[in-house]
């Protein structure tokens, strides 16, 4: 046997009989300085003893077995039982755990501390309930920050937060309102393609509510409601027309009857903005349901497997309303496959979303920039499609389009948006987008995405753009990842050590 190796054996004899020794004298409540006293050694020499940094003479060993009333036998038996304690075996997996570079044999001679055993566990289980707070902090914190000077929300569960949890409790599925759409639809003749002159009469004849186009030099304005008269802008286009028509006749029915009230009833919203935010997203629900009917609609999702660009010259609408529409299929004997959608800009801010299939989007932070979404904008011509896996396990198809409207032939003065949607990847061969793409191989065709850089649990992505909650902030000036903020955990330095020895 080679030096280095009988050394490093020799240290680990040391290390688990000086383990094993601290624990006998632990387990009978004996202070270090009682029994270096009766064993005739000074107390800092048996410290060393203990922590494994000094081998103990084989008289010695006689003398303290003798003191503990253990037998040699039963006591080198023991030195291959050093289980390490169930409470910090837990934390072995915790993503904190391994940034702080703490080994199975560091947490071994914990072990035999009972009180720093406590003491850690303890801590760390309220570590990690904080911090399960903290995951949670945007959708569950009530109180307002206000601004000085403007009085403004700085930090806050916000009401479009509220309003994106309430569609997802409803599953996005509003039976009543898809009835009275098909009512109002029946009653005023529409067929299965509405024309915006189509709900302008219906508007008229089943409302009375005149619409009145002309121009509107009071800025961005495009509707405005005032009595039993709708004035819109001349300047939008006819799908967008159309909607805002739609949106109209939802307002009034919501007006006459109170469609919204029941499946408001019972909400607790936390601001006063959030019933009537509410009201707007329901009425556009309404307006999805007047424009884009459950059952033809949904036979045209089966026929055309998902294929939004079909689906928009068959309907005449724009993508992002059947793409939204697509969400909304949630009736028990026509279900479509659950869809998260997601609306983005060039910045990476989330200006809608919805996870119709569990997928976690963070409320205020932006989203992975490697999600299809974000790497959308880098191919805007092409539609981006990719399989996303998540830290949890969970892996994802999805797909993204840019969409654009020009201002004065300036793309600058006007919106461009990437529109995401996306399902588990078991429901990926329901969908005509991933026909080129069969999951054949998850391990190499899924990228490993995050929900955001502050919770995410990757140690080795090169676009962190923060730090994470979950990980110690260690920073190390010999040491640097590809990403100054991907954490130093203890893989990376195992990984390092065994580099070290092939060389």
């Amino acid at each position: 046997m080679s030096t280095p190796r009988r050394a490093k054996d020799s240290a680990k004899s040391n290390a688990a009989m000086g383990r094993r020794l601290r624990e006998l004298r632990l387990q009978r409540e004996l202070q270090q300085s009682e029994v270096a006293r009766r064993l005739g050694i000074s107390p800092a020499y048996l410290s060393l003893i203990e922590k494994g940094k000094r081998s103990v003479q084989l008289p010695l060993l006689f003398k303290a077995l003798e003191l503990y009333e253990v037998s040699m036998e039963a006591f080198m038996k023991s030195l291959g039982e050093t289980p390490v304690d169930d409470q910090l075996a837990q934390l072995l997996d915790e993503p904190l755990l391994r940034s702080l570079d703490l080994s199975e044999d560091d947490l071994q001679g914990l072990s035999a501390e009972p009180k720093v055993v406590t003491t850690i566990t303890a801590l760390f289980n309220l570590y990690k309930n904080t911090r399960s707070q903290l995951d949670h902090v945007l959708k569950s914190v009530a109180e307002r920050e206000k601004d000085e000077t403007e009085g403004a929300l700085r930090f806050d569960y916000s009401p479009y937060d509220e309003v994106t949890d309430f569609l997802e409790s409803h599953s996005n599925f509003f039976p009543t309102l898809e009835r009275r759409a098909e009512a109002f639809r029946t009653a005023a003749g529409l067929g299965e393609r509405v024309s915006s002159e189509h709900l302008i009469r219906a508007l008229d004849t089943e409302l009375g509510v005149t619409v009145v186009q002309e121009d509107d030099d009071s800025g961005s304005v495009i509707r405005r409601y005032e009595g039993q008269t709708l004035t819109l802008s001349r300047d939008i286009y006819e799908q967008r027309l159309r909607f805002q028509l739609a949106h109209a006749i939802a307002l009034r029915l919501f007006q006459e009857e109170q469609l919204h009230e029941p499946l408001l009833e019972g909400h607790s919203a936390q601001h006063q903005e959030t019933r009537k935010l509410l009201k707007i997203h329901l009425a556009n629900y309404f307006a999805g349901a007047l424009l884009l009917p459950y059952g033809p609609f949904y036979d045209a999702v089966m026929e055309s497997r998902y294929d939004i660009e079909w689906l928009t010259h068959r309907f005449e609408s724009s993508y992002e309303t059947v793409a939204h529409r697509m969400c909304n299929l949630g009736d028990p004997e026509r279900r479509g496959v659950p869809m998260h959608f997601l609306r983005v800009d060039v910045a990476g801010n989330i200006s809608k979303r919805y996870a119709g299939d569990g997928i976690r989007f963070p409320h205020h932070d932006g989203s992975c920039p490697k999600m299809a979404v974000h790497l959308a904008f880098l191919t805007p011509n092409v539609i981006a499609k990719q399989y996303s896996s998540f830290p949890d396990g969970t892996t994802y198809f999805t797909f993204a389009k840019v969409v654009s409207e020009a201002e004065s032939g300036s793309l600058a003065r006007g919106t461009v948006y990437s529109i995401g949607l996306g399902c588990h990847a078991d429901d990926a061969p329901k969908l005509a987008y991933a026909d080129e793409m069969p999951f054949v191989d998850p391990a190499k065709m899924s990228v490993p995405v995050g929900t955001t850089c502050r919770f995410c649990e990757r140690t080795d992505c090169n676009m962190r753009s923060a730090p994470s909650y979950k990980y110690a902030f260690r920073v190390e000036e010999d040491v640097k990842k590809d990403n100054f903020f991907s954490p130093l955990v203890h893989e990376d330095d195992v990984k390092r050590k065994k580099k070290r020895k092939r060389r």
